[in-house]
């Protein structure tokens, strides 16, 4: 089994907190990646918008939006799926807890907006619900070699992916493991739905990848199992 991984885009927080930004400085934006087997090409976390996302795999990859089979969202927030749209034809997949609560979540965020007679915000979210509804529960396995590896906190169901290569074993760690300062560092980020396990989940990361494809930055040595890196 031939894996290839590439990142298409780089992502990004709104706001960095171990550089001590406040508020929204930028739009965030996951980390796209796609994977490539003998029998699948994975998109995951298409986060940008659609029409930017598709000149980034101009830009990166030999292919058309048509010819991606498998869309799997680390988390179900907006900043991991804006350019979901764009792969109509494959198969959207999230972790089945995080289906639940950010279906749960939607469907509070939207009885709110109609108490409040909140038209406009009552659209975006039911826009954002046929999303979410549409996407299936993953099962253990996306392709031979491409396995869910669930790392809960910052999101209940966060979930990356694990690739089995023959000599490395790599990690699509989605905001579990952010950006390199928080690897550096240690930390999670502070926003997440519940701290002790996120920082579970860091730990299970970085014990068991070679190599880290982080939440909001790019592919990058472990350096906890790589010395002298």
């Amino acid at each position: 089994m031939n894996i290839d991984y590439r990142v298409i885009s780089l992502g990004t927080l709104s706001a960095h907190p171990l550089w001590d930004e406040k508020g929204e400085r930028r739009t965030g934006h996951a980390t796209t990646t796609l994977i490539t087997t003998d029998d699948a090409k994975i998109v995951v976390n298409p986060g940008l918008p659609a029409q930017i996302l598709q000149a980034r795999m101009d830009e990166r990859v030999n292919l058309q939006p048509r010819d991606i089979t498998h869309v799997f969202m680390t988390s179900l927030t907006q900043d991991h799926y804006r350019g979901l749209r764009l792969f109509e034809q494959a198969e959207w997949y999230a972790f089945e807890a995080e289906g639940i609560a950010a279906l749960a979540g939607l469907r509070d965020q939207l009885e709110r907006a109609k108490s409040e007679d909140d038209d406009e915000l009552e659209g975006a979210i039911q826009k954002h619900l046929e999303l979410v509804r549409r996407c299936r529960a993953a099962e253990d396995t996306i392709t031979k070699g491409v396995d869910l590896f669930p790392l809960p906190g910052v999101t209940p169901g966060s979930c990356g992916l694990i690739l089995s290569l023959p000599r490395q074993t790599v990690l699509i760690t989605g905001d579990a493991v952010a950006t390199y300062d928080h690897l550096q560092q240690g930390k999670v980020l502070p926003h997440s739905a519940n701290i002790e396990q996120a920082q579970e989940s860091f730990k299970e990361a970085v014990e068991i990848a070679d190599i880290l494809i982080l939440g909001r930055g790019n592919i990058t040595f472990n350096p906890f199992r790589w010395s002298g890196y």
